[in-house]
């Protein structure tokens, strides 16, 4: 399944939200993530646009699929 290229930062953020992740903190422009259990960390930057590349990598840290991504996207109401 194709990534979204108009994925903005909070947008991620809000969706690693609802799988448990926490803000743990921010430096700069970009938000540290982590997740207990399992345990998982990630950086997400505070762009406009996640470019697909970091958006992948993002993904895999977070063990989540593309198909989740967007499931989850849709239901939070960010996609029409």
């Amino acid at each position: 399944m194709k990534l979204p290229t108009d994925l903005s930062g909070q947008e991620l953020v809000r969706v690693l939200l609802r799988v448990g992740f926490v803000a743990n903190r921010q430096r700069g422009s970009h938000i540290i993530l982590r997740r207990g259990n399992p345990f998982a960390g990630v950086v997400v930057p505070d762009h406009n646009q996640v470019r697909p590349g970091t958006l992948r990598q993002i993904l895999n840290e977070a063990r989540l699929t593309v198909e989740h991504l967007l499931e989850l996207r849709r239901a939070d109401g960010s996609l029409p």
